[in-house]
Order: structure tokens, then C-alpha cells, then sequence
């Protein structure tokens, strides 16, 4: 794999709590023998750094964001990409311009954007690179494409959502798709809506790169099937919460022994903690903050259930981890999710913010323990199979050094297995 040279990896902050399954997919990359230069926008705070190979990664990142602090070598980096092609300049320049979102602000930050991809442009350049990836295709996708343009340094990004199918146009998806070597889709639901909201002539270079995990990370163990339930996620309006709560109170009245936690934070926390002691669930529920990759592995080993009642998604990773960890799962029909559990199969599926729905599938899980893990075994099956980042890295890895050796898009769609 070393013939595709240096690879720069971008994304808004990088590492972070959040997103370990970025940093899974770059140390597989780099397993297979490929050298990847990360990059991040923004200087993830400390906080957000759980363990040891979140510090170490931080260490080694470039951030773009720091780096302009210095006037002088923001002003340097663009003086020197328009003495090397001052045609290339004006076209990146242009392209800016061309996909900027409607009003003044937007036209500011898309300045501000070209600015910070003027200093990506000369790392790259400075460190031989010779293909950059961008995850996430927001804001920082829109830097990477321009820094593409001013460095003549192909990309390609890795497109989630569900946000960024919010506001397609806002953050011109379009354009990106087009502008792009080629797009590693998360799922076919991201796939479709990737087609859905780009010209047909680029459908061919669409390709489905799944997340993954590390499904030795999670040692299955014999659980006792007792009444632990575990969520894990940031604490934000879109992972449904109250609605979980509401349901964990419908279940009180016939499992008073019923324990939850909580891992993760977000801007929610202080109000769901709240919310929860005015429902009288303070005494069940616990509040535990970020936890490192070795902390979750542990409290998957401790719970019986895990819980994920989502509004929207891709197709979320710490449901990959529940279910490596044989760990029966509760989520809801939305998105991604269902190309990852079979319902009745890997898990239960409810619809989105029905707690009704929710609570009666826990119960469902709690009254049938031999049908739970039966689930949980087939669940570990699944994710070794088709979301295993060892599989998923080599795949992207085989498309990356493909597009090195021509940009015609004439591999498969998904990974032959």
C-alpha cells in the first residue's frame, strides 16, 4: 500500500470522545503500511481527550486554526501557492465564491474557509502528500476541497449525515460529490442520499466504506441477564433521551430494580439530569460523563441491555460496539440503522420517539433473557463480518490506491466479502 505516499487526514477536531471510530480507521490504515498525516481544523479541548491514544493523537495533529494565528505564515501560504500557479489560485479563489450559501455571513466564512485552506494547502505540500481525506462533510469539507484546488492535491471525503442531509445545499453536497476523486458512504441510506442530491454522472465514484470497530476490543462474557441498561452517546436533542426517560418510567412500576447509565456529555446533560430527578428516576439513573475506549469496553461487559432511542443517525458505531460486545440493543428504525440490525434478529427496532414502544421492548429483552442472547450472539456475528475496521481499512485502502493509479471510477460499490 505504500505506493499511494503520504495521505493527510482532516477533519473539524480531531481526535475527540465523539469520533474514536476516525481514529480506528486511521490506525487501521496505517496497520496496512500507509503513512497518514492528521489534520484538524480546531484544537480539540482535553477534555474531550479519554485515554492515552487520544493524548498521543493530538500530539501529532496539525491544526490548521493554530497555524493562523500567525499572520505572516497565513500571508506566506498564499503568496506561495499563487507564485507556483496563479491560475490555479483564482480558480480556487473562484470556486469559493461559486459555492458560498446565500447572504454575507456565509460569504465571510467561506473567505475564512479559503483562508484556512491556503495554510492546509502548503502543510500538504510541505510534508508530500499526495491525496487528502476529509471526514465529515460540512464545514471542514468545504477547506478541504478548496485546499484540493489551491494544491492540485486530489481529495475525497467520508459522508455520514445525518446532518449534513439537513442542509445539502447550504453546504453545497453537490458540488463536493462532483469536486471529489471519489466518496466513502457509510451506508447505502447515506448512498442513496448522496445520489439523491448529486448529478448521475458521479454515482459510479460513490462507495459504501463502513465505520467500524475492533470486535476483539470487546470480549463477549456470560451475563447473568439482570436489569443494567446502558446508553452511550453525546447528550443532545437528536439522541432522544426524554424519550428514553419516559420510557424507563413506564418501566419502574414492574422493575423497581431496574439500574440505567448514561455515558457521554453535551449540551443536554445538566437538563436531562434535572428532567430525570423530577421524574423520580434519580435513584436509577446515573450520569457518568465520557469515558475512555477501555471504560466503554468495561461497562458493555456490565450491562444486560444497551439503548440507543434516536431521532436521527448514520448508522452509529457504539451500536457496533454493544453488539461485538454480544450485548442485546434497543434502537430505533431510522436511517443507516436497519442495514445494521435485523429486527428480532441483532436487536429490537421501535419507531422514533415512541416511548411506549421503547419501554416495551426493554421489557421484551428483560422477560426473555435466552431470546437476548441469542440476539447478542448474532449481533457479534454481524459486526465481524461486515463492520470490522480491519476489513473496512483494507477496503478503503484498495480504493484509495485505485484512484492513485487512475481517477476512473470502475470498482464496486461495496466490498466483495
Amino acid at each position: 500500500m505504500n505506493e499511494v505516499g503520504p495521505i493527510a487526514y482532516l477533519t473539524g477536531e480531531y481526535p475527540r470522545a465523539t469520533d474514536t471510530f476516525i481514529q480506528r480507521e486511521v490506525a487501521a490504515l496505517r496497520a496496512l503500511g500507509l503513512q497518514v498525516e492528521t489534520c484538524s481544523i480546531r484544537r480539540t479541548d482535553p477534555s474531550h481527550h479519554v485515554g492515552p491514544e487520544q493524548r498521543a493523537e493530538a500530539e501529532r495533529t496539525f491544526h490548521v486554526l493554530e497555524a493562523a494565528k500567525n499572520p505572516m505564515r497565513l500571508l506566506g501560504a498564499h503568496v506561495r501557492l499563487f507564485a507556483q500557479n496563479p491560475k490555479r489560485y483564482f480558480g480556487a479563489l473562484k470556486q469559493a465564491w461559486d459555492t458560498r450559501a446565500p447572504g454575507g455571513k456565509a460569504a465571510l466564512y467561506q473567505m475564512i474557509y479559503f483562508a484556512e485552506a491556503g495554510l492546509l494547502a502548503r502543510h500538504m505540500q510541505n510534508c508530500g502528500i499526495t491525496h487528502l481525506h476529509n471526514h465529515i462533510a460540512a464545514a471542514s469539507c468545504t477547506v478541504a476541497m478548496l485546499a484540493s484546488k489551491l494544491s492540485g492535491i486530489p481529495y475525497s471525503f467520508t459522508l455520514h449525515g445525518p446532518d449534513i442531509f439537513f442542509e445539502p445545499h447550504r453546504w453545497r453536497l453537490d458540488a463536493k460529490i462532483a469536486s471529489a476523486r471519489f466518496v466513502a458512504c457509510i451506508s447505502h441510506f447515506c448512498r442513496a442520499q448522496a445520489m439523491n442530491f448529486s448529478e448521475s454522472a458521479h454515482w459510479s465514484k460513490l462507495h459504501i466504506v463502513h465505520c467500524g470497530i475492533e470486535p476483539e476490543r470487546y470480549t463477549p462474557c456470560a451475563r447473568t441477564r439482570g436489569k443494567e441498561v446502558l446508553f452511550i452517546g453525546r447528550l443532545a436533542g437528536v439522541k432522544g433521551v426524554p424519550v428514553l426517560l419516559d420510557a424507563l418510567r413506564a418501566l419502574q412500576k414492574d422493575h423497581s430494580d431496574l439500574r440505567f447509565t448514561f455515558i457521554g456529555d453535551g449540551p443536554e446533560r445538566a437538563m436531562l439530569e434535572a428532567r430525570a430527578k423530577e421524574m423520580g428516576l434519580a435513584d436509577i439513573t446515573d450520569f457518568v460523563g465520557y469515558k475512555s475506549q477501555a471504560e466503554v469496553a468495561i461497562a458493555l461487559k456490565n450491562t444486560d441491555i444497551f439503548v440507543l432511542p434516536s431521532f436521527a443517525e448514520g448508522v452509529p458505531v457504539v451500536l457496533m460496539e454493544a453488539m461485538a460486545a454480544e450485548v442485546p440493543v434497543v434502537t430505533t428504525h431510522v436511517a443507516g440503522i436497519p442495514e445494521l440490525i435485523e429486527h428480532g434478529v441483532h436487536g429490537l427496532l421501535t419507531p422514533p420517539g415512541d416511548s411506549a414502544s421503547l419501554a416495551n421492548a426493554i421489557a421484551l429483552l428483560l422477560s426473555d433473557p435466552n431470546g437476548a442472547a441469542r440476539m447478542g450472539k448474532a449481533g457479534r456475528e454481524k459486526v465481524s463480518a461486515e463492520f470490522n475496521i480491519a476489513l473496512e481499512g483494507a477496503w478503503l485502502a484498495e480504493i484509495l490506491a485505485h484512484y492513485h493509479e487512475s481517477p476512473t471510477p470502475d470498482l464496486p460499490v461495496r466490498r466483495t466479502t
